[in-house]
């Protein structure tokens, strides 16, 4: 697995589209495992899929579940995936049960889109996908 900064995963995104897709091949899938709810209302990068790693009520993870849909959307165990969460933490796991399950080329967002918490306890203050200035959008 790949540890990237938002803004080495948004420019690696970029290139690795263009550079696919010019060679005729599926462009990366870029994979927001957080709950639906917080995808939509929170915010999210463009262009995202998202495929949660828990889901409410239960909150429990299903690995096996999850790199099934991945490999579901993927169409290939060999296309390069990212992820993304709130902070970073979900997707090491999530990106570990993609490895175990075959998948070769795994990325995720370290701090994820909305960071670390500050001292106030606040998000998006420190580091993270919005807090870095990258596209986003909103329900």
């Amino acid at each position: 697995m790949k540890h990237l900064t938002p803004k080495e995963a948004w420019a690696w995104l970029q290139a690795e589209t263009e550079r696919r897709t010019a060679a005729g091949q599926e462009p990366p899938l870029f994979v927001d495992v957080r709950m639906e709810i917080e995808s939509l209302y929170v915010g999210r990068p463009p262009g995202v899929e998202n495929i949660p790693w828990y889901e409410y009520p239960d909150l429990t993870p299903d690995p096996e579940r999850f790199a099934r849909t991945v490999a579901d959307e993927a169409g290939t165990t060999g296309r390069p995936v990212l992820l993304i969460c709130r902070s970073g933490k979900r997707t090491l796991d999530a990106a570990r049960a993609l490895e175990a399950a075959g998948f070769t080329d795994v990325q995720h967002v370290v701090h994820g889109f909305e960071g670390e918490l500050n001292d106030q306890f606040k998000r998006s203050s420190i580091n993270g996908w919005r807090f870095d200035g990258l596209p986003w959008e909103q329900m």
